[in-house]
């Protein structure tokens, strides 16, 4: 249910970034664009299953268990539960930190 109310609240957030960009440069293109990217970014950040890809990566093409899954969440409690992999954070940063860019100088323009 965590996920659930973390998707909410991401897309109620998005909605306000929408309007606002909307009030502040009257263009629908801008504000579709800003409601895309926003949906990308949540797909990306918020929808994945991380139980799942948090598994050795030869492990991804088969199922996970219901008891791998438990053990995976047992083990991680609090802040505990998210790790920080750099390979991960780069790919994110890149991708979304060019996409920001790009969008910024889409809407300023």
């Amino acid at each position: 249910m965590a996920n659930d109310a973390l998707f909410r609240s991401s897309l109620v957030c998005l909605a306000v970034i929408v309007v606002f960009v909307g009030v502040c440069t009257h263009s629908f293109r801008k504000m579709m664009a800003t409601y895309f990217l926003g949906l990308f970014a949540i797909a990306g950040v918020v929808l994945p299953d991380w139980d799942f890809f948090d598994r050795d990566f030869s492990k991804w093409f088969s199922p996970i268990s219901l008891e791998e899954r438990r053990s995976v969440s047992a083990q991680r409690i609090g802040l505990a539960r998210y790790r920080i992999y750099p390979l991960r954070l780069i790919v994110y940063t890149t991708v979304y930190g060019f996409a920001l860019y790009k969008w910024w100088m889409y809407v300023t323009k």
